[in-house]
C-alpha cells in the first residue's frame, strides 16, 4: 500500500510539473533591475504596443553598424508582417565594418542570430546575449579562437558588444521578456554593416573604410536584408556546408 501511494505521489508530482511550466516573467521580476525597469518603462511599452494594435507580441531586432542604430520590430503572433516599433542609438561602436571572425578582433558580428541569454544581473545593467558564433561563423571564422559572449547591453562601453545605454536596455529587455513570456522561443537578431542598398554594394571601396574586402559576404547577407525590406516578414534561413547563408 505504501509503495502504491508513493508511486501515485510521484506521478502526480511529474504531472503537476508538466502542467505548470515556469513563468519566465515572474522569474525575471525577482531581480531588482528587471522589476525597476518594469516600474519605469512598463506603462510606456504597454501604450506603444496598444498604439500598434499588438496584443500577442513577437519581436525582431535589426542592427546597422555604420548608422549606429538598433531597430525593434514587432507584430502579433497571428499576423504575418512586422511593424517598426522604435529604434535605439548604439552609443559606442568598436571595430570596423565587416563580420567578426576571431576572438580579440573587437568586431561586432554580422549575420543572422537569435537571443539566447537573458542576464538580469549584468555588469552593464541588463543584457541580452546573441548566439555568436553561429554555424556560419564556425565555418568562416578562426579555427582556433572565435570568441563569444556578445551582448546587447546597457552602459556605453564595448569591445565587440552592442551598448545602447542603461535607459534603452531597460525598455528593450522588457520587450524581450514580454515576447518570451508570450511564447516566442527565438527572438531573431539580424546584424548588418550598414543598410545594404545596391548603391552601397556597387560603390563600396574597402580601402576607404580601412577594412578588408567583405563584398562577397555582404552580397550573401544582402539577400536576407532585401527579403525583409520587400516583405516585412522574415525569410527561412539555413547555412550551407561552406558557411553561406541560404534563404527561402
Amino acid at each position: 500500500m505504501f509503495q502504491k501511494l508513493s508511486l501515485l505521489i510521484f506521478i502526480f508530482g511529474i504531472t503537476n510539473t508538466l502542467q505548470t511550466p515556469t513563468d519566465f516573467k515572474t522569474e525575471q521580476l525577482k531581480h531588482k533591475r528587471v522589476k525597476e525597469a518594469y516600474q519605469e518603462k512598463g506603462a510606456d511599452i504597454k501604450q506603444l504596443l496598444k498604439k500598434n494594435d499588438i496584443d500577442s507580441l513577437s519581436l525582431f531586432i535589426r542592427g546597422f553598424k555604420a548608422e549606429e542604430t538598433l531597430e525593434l520590430w514587432g507584430k502579433n503572433t497571428y499576423n504575418e508582417h512586422y511593424k517598426l516599433l522604435t529604434s535605439y542609438k548604439v552609443c559606442w561602436s568598436p571595430g570596423n565594418l565587416g563580420p567578426k571572425r576571431k576572438q580579440g578582433d573587437y568586431q561586432v558580428p554580422e549575420g543572422f542570430y537569435i537571443i539566447d541569454v537573458f542576464n538580469p544581473e549584468s555588469k552593464f545593467h541588463l543584457s541580452l546575449g546573441i548566439d555568436y558564433p553561429n554555424s556560419s561563423d564556425r565555418i568562416l571564422g578562426s579555427k582556433q579562437r572565435l570568441g563569444g559572449d556578445i551582448f546587447i547591453h546597457g552602459d556605453c562601453v564595448s569591445v565587440g558588444c552592442i551598448p545602447i545605454t542603461d535607459e534603452c536596455i531597460k525598455e528593450l529587455y522588457i520587450f524581450a521578456v514580454e515576447a518570451k513570456q508570450n511564447g516566442q522561443l527565438n527572438i531573431p537578431v539580424h546584424l548588418f554593416p550598414t543598410r545594404l542598398t545596391d548603391e552601397f554594394i556597387t560603390n563600396y571601396n574597402y580601402e576607404d573604410y580601412m577594412t578588408y574586402n567583405h563584398t562577397s559576404f555582404w552580397k550573401n547577407i544582402k539577400k536576407g536584408y532585401d527579403y525583409f525590406e520587400t516583405h516585412k516578414t522574415l525569410p527561412n534561413i539555413t547555412i550551407s556546408d561552406d558557411g553561406t547563408y541560404l534563404f527561402n
